[in-house]
């Protein structure tokens, strides 16, 4: 550094951490704007404590790189790094009351090497910092709750490979519609979560890019190197604007959609088997059910009541944070300060639900003889039907007003589900002739079996066993594709970490 640049860097150390006054009440404002009834109002420090980790290695990046820019002593970078251990070591709840993490961090900091510690807030805003921290602590948890969802597609692929052939109603507005089975119905909530879990990966590329060495939102005039600090932080590139880099929280308001939606998933799975459960189909294991207080032969599904209820959290965080932004002019407000709470308990929601909710359907004891009943009520099988009579050249149209008369024609004692004779008098009224001129009587009446009927519909995706066995097939590469991009991105952030010790460590 020149002398010139070594007394600005002075200049704006003094300005920005208040060295110099022992007396002062923040390291930040100094005695001006350090006291007074709203300071706890504006304290987020408590809050903040999800982020102490994720701050401590932004500081350590950031300190590493200045003394590599030769814009702080390696003398200064060696007491600021092992200071920063101090506070590890210390832990959040024995930081000095501050604002926020930055400062009552940075407070303690000084605390420990003097006034040469404020150096570690050269060329950087609090605004860059924490946005960079957002984006370091957030990448984890979604990492975590890409796990959770993993595994839940997993237990729910096994369950629909166990249960690939016991047949179970479909229903349509809650009322019976075609056979399906149980594997089939499951898949259908692995591909959800799979959609669920692709968002979420599509969202972390966004998220890990460093805002780091943005300032406030106009740059520094420092000789920075913001890459070198991504690349200590494991982050994939930067926000290159310095501007949007503070301003943006669209990478919250992405992760939270597709959290809401996930949320989504889940209640629409709890609620199936909910239904399920008071139809008597499945019989929850008394680990993800509960009895009433009051009347001891109930066995009640709370377990998955309050995993559906968590789509009210998310739906409600994601609102919540899209009001806050709202309307927001650039460069950074204090609003922004509001955006993670409600998003960080909604991000803690999710998980627990998904995993809850998927050990209760992997747990359940899936009764197949009712099912079996009940996947014929109401007729269930009448598409089948007409589609045979279709496959043998009827119209469909025609071949459906043929169905639809049988099914008038039913009695309430064959449950609404006509037989072959009813069959045979609905086609001579629509018909004018007998089945047997137009389909095989004996493939039609295969087609009123549940088993049958489930079996013909073996195009792709459809709940077929040769089509589900396929299905199931895809879907584990699928799993395991996702898998393999979770752990490599796992990888390349411990890789960035160790770096990060290594560098650290070499000041010592």
């Amino acid at each position: 550094m020149t002398d010139e640049e070594r007394a600005e860097a002075d200049e704006n150390d003094a300005a920005e951490s208040g060295s110099g006054d022992a007396d002062a009440g923040s390291v930040v404002r100094r005695d001006r704007f350090s006291g007074g009834p709203a300071r706890a109002f504006l304290s987020s420090l408590a809050a903040d404590e999800r982020i102490f980790a994720a701050d401590l290695a932004v500081d350590r990046a950031h300190v590493v790189m200045l003394a590599e820019q030769d814009v702080v002593d390696e003398s200064d970078a060696a007491a600021i790094l092992a200071a920063l251990d101090g506070v590890e070591a210390s832990g959040h709840d024995t930081l000095p009351d501050g604002e926020d993490v930055h400062e009552a961090i940075e407070a303690a900091v000084v605390d420990r090497v003097g006034p040469d510690g404020g150096r570690m807030h050269t060329a950087r805003s609090r605004n860059d910092e924490v946005a960079a921290c957002i984006r370091y602590r957030l990448r984890a948890d979604v990492l975590d709750l890409l796990d959770v969802l993993l595994g839940a597609r997993e237990e729910l692929l096994d369950l629909a490979e166990a249960h690939a052939e016991t047949v179970m109603p479909g229903y349509t507005h809650l009322q019976p519609a075609q056979p399906t089975t149980v594997g089939h119905w499951a898949s259908s909530y692995e591909a959800a979560l799979a959609r669920d879990a692709e968002r979420l990966l599509d969202a972390y590329a966004r998220i890990n890019r460093s805002p780091l060495g943005a300032a406030a939102f106009a740059g520094t005039p420092f000789d920075v190197d913001r890459e070198r600090t991504a690349d200590l932080l494991g982050f994939d590139g930067l926000v290159e604007n310095a501007t949007d880099a503070v301003s943006a929280r669209d990478f919250l308001v992405e992760t939270a959609g597709a959290l809401a939606t996930a949320s989504l998933t889940i209640s629409g799975l709890a609620e199936d088997v909910v239904i399920y459960a008071n139809r008597g189909l499945v019989d929850l294991d008394d680990d993800y059910a509960s009895t009433s207080s009051i009347m001891p032969q109930k066995k009640n599904p709370d377990t998955l009541e309050l995993a559906r209820a968590r789509v009210g959290d998310a739906s409600g965080a994601f609102a919540s944070l899209v009001g806050t932004l709202k309307g927001l002019p650039r460069a950074y407000n204090r609003d922004l300060q509001r955006a993670t709470v409600g998003f960080w308990d909604a991000l803690d929601a999710v998980g627990p639900a998904v995993e809850v909710a998927v050990g209760a359907v992997a747990t359940a004891d899936w009764d197949e003889a009712a099912l079996a009943e009940a996947a014929g009520e109401g007729f269930a099988t009448a598409t089948g039907v007409a589609d045979r009579l279709a496959m043998a050249g009827v119209p469909f149209r025609t071949a459906h007003e043929v169905v639809a008369t049988a099914a008038e024609l039913a009695t309430e004692e064959d449950d609404g589900t006509p037989d072959l004779a009813t069959l045979e008098e609905a086609a001579q009224a629509v018909l004018g002739e007998s089945l047997s001129a137009h389909v095989d009587i004996e493939t039609l009446a295969a087609a009123l079996d549940v088993e049958e009927s489930v079996a013909m519909r073996d195009s792709r995706g459809g709940p077929a066993p040769d089509a589900m066995a396929d299905h199931l097939d895809r879907a584990r590469e699928g799993l395991a594709e996702d898998r393999e991009a979770v752990a490599e991105r796992r990888e390349a952030v411990q890789d960035a970490h160790r770096e990060l010790r290594e560098e650290v460590a070499s000041y010592a």
